[in-house]
């Protein structure tokens, strides 16, 4: 008894500091095709109030899991099909982003404000799963989107604790990518072809909002002549003018769709993995914007991490705030059926490593 009310302890209390960094949550995910076929999926993870413990994870076949619900670790059980590996947040269970190795790519997403969970009871313990452990069990059970959603009615999705909610983005090796929001207690999925994700409001409203923006085009405006009077671009790239520069969710997703859309098609799952991070470079938060003078946190940067998976070629790559230079996991590489199961933290030395230049 007094083992279980620790362990509820310590939960509570990773919990709640988890619902803490959600706070001041904000994620961005793109997608691409490349001309060799392969699909890859990239995303920011934004935690702006301080740092938060990040870890990559190597999971086993054949791994048991028991979920957490709000009255202990009693929830739904699960045992590992495909190993898988992923960056994971507070504690090594809740994969935030991850890989397994059939090639099914499952990641979370900040949804404030608008999702609702079914109410929690107890009666459904057997089936019912903490929103943060879903995507573990989603890489551990499925190697395709349709699997998953023949099976997705028969869990129940839970807070550990609070009231904050998340959204989900799964794809697979075929291309297929879809989003899973929870809204008033009714699991909506969502063919997601635009490839693009964010945060609140919903799904359908931010594919809707880039109505706003149907005048913006890549390239630059002509010149022209007005009343005697020419008129013409100060510089390159005039068709995206009026494009929303702030941090807030829709903005986000509408400058990741417009950047997405516009970027030239690579020859590599490769290529496109390099294409992420560059173009997700433009999603870093700078420490400050999301605080009042004088409250900015001491971390370098509120983007503590960048992930994006080659579901193709079966690699795994991140960046931290700490260490700009790019690791990568390869899947095809380890061998699930004897591999220990592997949690460390992202960065081993938490500074920006400088090579010095022998002249």
């Amino acid at each position: 008894m007094k083992t279980s009310l620790i362990l509820k302890s310590a939960l509570v209390s990773a919990v709640a500091a988890l619902s803490f960094h959600l706070s001041a949550s904000a994620c961005t995910g793109i997608s691409f095709r490349a001309a060799d076929g392969s699909v890859v999926l990239a995303r920011t993870i934004e935690w702006g109030d301080s740092e938060l413990p990040s870890m990559y994870v190597i999971v086993p076949r054949g791994m048991e899991f028991i979920s957490y619900t709000p009255t202990g670790q009693n929830g739904m059980k699960f045992k590992v099909k495909y190993g898988y590996a992923g960056v994971s947040v507070v504690k090594d269970e809740f994969v935030a982003e991850g890989l397994n190795e059939a090639g099914l790519s499952a990641g979370l997403f900040y949804f404030p404000g608008y999702g609702k969970y079914p109410e929690y009871k107890e009666a459904y313990n057997g089936r019912t799963i903490a929103d943060l452990q879903f995507v573990s069990w989603m890489l551990s059970s499925f190697a395709t989107v349709d699997e998953l959603l023949k099976e997705l009615d028969r869990v129940r999705l839970v807070a550990i604790e609070g009231t904050s909610t998340v959204h989900w983005r799964v794809g697979d090796a075929t291309g297929r990518q879809i989003v899973i929001e929870i809204v008033d207690g009714r699991t909506n999925v969502y063919e997601n072809t635009l490839g693009v994700l964010t945060n609140a409001p919903g799904f359908e409203w931010q594919v809707v909002n880039l109505n706003n923006y149907v005048n913006l085009y890549s390239g630059g405006a002509q010149p022209k002549t007005v009343d005697g009077v020419l008129i013409h671009p100060f510089g390159a790239g005039s068709g995206m003018l009026g494009i929303p520069g702030d941090v807030t969710p829709p903005s986000r997703f509408v400058r990741a769709f417009f950047y997405k859309t516009t970027a030239p098609q690579q020859k590599t799952g490769r290529d496109c993995v390099m294409q992420c991070f560059h173009i997700l470079n433009n999603f870093d938060l700078p420490v400050g914007v999301e605080h009042e003078p004088g409250k900015s946190p001491d971390i370098p940067s509120a983007t503590q991490w960048t992930a994006a998976s080659d579901l193709t070629g079966k690699k795994l790559y991140f960046r931290t705030m700490y260490n700009s230079s790019i690791r990568c996991i390869d899947l095809s590489a380890i061998d699930f059926s004897t591999v220990e199961y592997v949690s460390r933290p992202l960065d081993e030395a938490k500074e920006e490593p400088v090579e010095m230049l022998q002249v």
